[in-house]
Order: structure tokens, then sequence, then C-alpha cells
């Protein structure tokens, strides 16, 4: 039997090491894919908000009304993790809501190190 002048394929160790990587790719995704998604709600909760207030602004007049609406949405959503007051600050000005969302989420990866996703956005609406 003659030897085959060159072999193709991966060895065992390569498909270990590419099989390692895929792995640890999946994992990272697996602990923040979930803070994104509860930051896209949040996003779209104060985006209803908005459409909410242009079509009848007596139900949205102050700032109590849109965090009762913004919490309501969370318990809706089951967002539990993020602390409603930490992360928003509502201002009405002149008839104008100033909403400020930044907040930041950890997740532990490996002993002391974590991943960090930070989420900041300003909205600004009117009410009619």
């Amino acid at each position: 039997m003659d030897a085959p002048a060159k072999q193709k394929g991966l060895t065992l160790t390569s498909w270990l090491a590419i099989l390692s990587i895929v792995a640890f790719i999946a994992g990272v995704a697996f602990k923040i894919v979930p803070h994104y998604l509860d930051y896209m709600s949040l996003d779209k909760i104060i985006l209803q908000a908005e459409e909410e207030s242009q079509k009848s602004g007596a139900r949205l007049a102050s700032v109590s009304d849109l965090k009762d609406y913004i919490r309501k949405g969370m318990q809706v959503n089951g967002l539990r993790d993020i602390s409603m007051d930490q992360a928003l600050k509502i201002e009405l000005n002149n008839d104008t809501f100033n909403v400020q969302l930044d907040y930041e989420q950890r997740e532990p990866l490996v002993r002391t190190l974590s991943l960090v996703a930070h989420f900041k956005k300003t909205y600004q609406f009117r009410i009619p």
C-alpha cells in the first residue's frame, strides 16, 4: 500500500480547536443576546409611549404617567433585570418629554472576566 502523496482534511487537533472556538463564541452569544433583546423591548415600549402620547395627549400628560406606562410595559415584557429608576431619566419641559435611557448590564464570563453591554439612547417627543 502506498501512502497518498498529499493528504487532505483536518486533523483531530484542528477539529478540536475549531470546535472550542465555536463553543466559546456560542457561549458568549447565549450570555449577551438576552440583554440586547431586553434593550430592544424597552426601546419599543418607549417608542409606543411616544405614539400613545400623539394619539391622546391627556393619557400621558405628566412624568408619572409616562413612568407608569413604561413600568407596565416592562412588567408585561418580563423585564426584571433593569431598574427603571436607575436606567431612565425623564423630564417634561414645555410639553416635551426628554427621556434618557442609560444603563449597562454585566454578565460574568470566566472567573474575574465579565462581559459589559452599555445601552444609551435619548428620546424627545411632544405632547399635543
